[in-house]
């Protein structure tokens, strides 16, 4: 993987404002592989039954989906995620999402994600589907 890529997309992840907002961060990167983890914060996360809430689940798939993504240096947004929820995560745990890319034609890539936590306990499962605009990344 490019250097200047890998750096590029460290940086953007640092500043963006959603993965601020749950404290992701992006721990692992390589050409078609990324891994974010969190902090599982019920006083932040949790839905109207006191379990950690789908979106915010679903905020970490796609934010290692999302890094995983332009590892090539060039734009691919999202066509189509499907999201397993397994079980709900212990309160304070650190969970960790790992987006693998699969299958890579010109125009699209297929991930496999998985949400677990660091005992390995499973979260959620996770297909994803992007398409390569071709465009170089702006923030390169």
């Amino acid at each position: 993987m490019d250097p200047k890529v890998r750096q590029a997309i460290y940086r953007a992840v640092e500043k963006e404002p959603f993965a601020r907002a749950l404290n992701m961060e992006l721990v692992e990167l390589e050409l078609g592989y990324s891994a974010v983890e969190m902090i599982y914060d019920p006083s932040a996360m949790d839905n109207i039954y006191e379990r950690a809430h789908g979106g915010a689940i679903f905020g970490l798939i796609d934010e290692a989906f999302e890094a995983a993504c332009q590892t090539e240096g060039t734009i691919a947004v999202a066509l189509n995620v499907n999201v397993t929820y397994v079980s709900s995560p212990q309160s304070g745990k650190r969970l960790r999402a790992e987006a693998r890319q699969v299958s890579r034609t010109k125009k699209t890539a297929s991930f496999d994600i998985k949400v677990s936590e660091k005992d390995g306990s499973l979260i959620a499962t996770c297909q994803a589907l992007a398409y390569h605009t071709g465009k170089p990344i702006p923030f390169l």
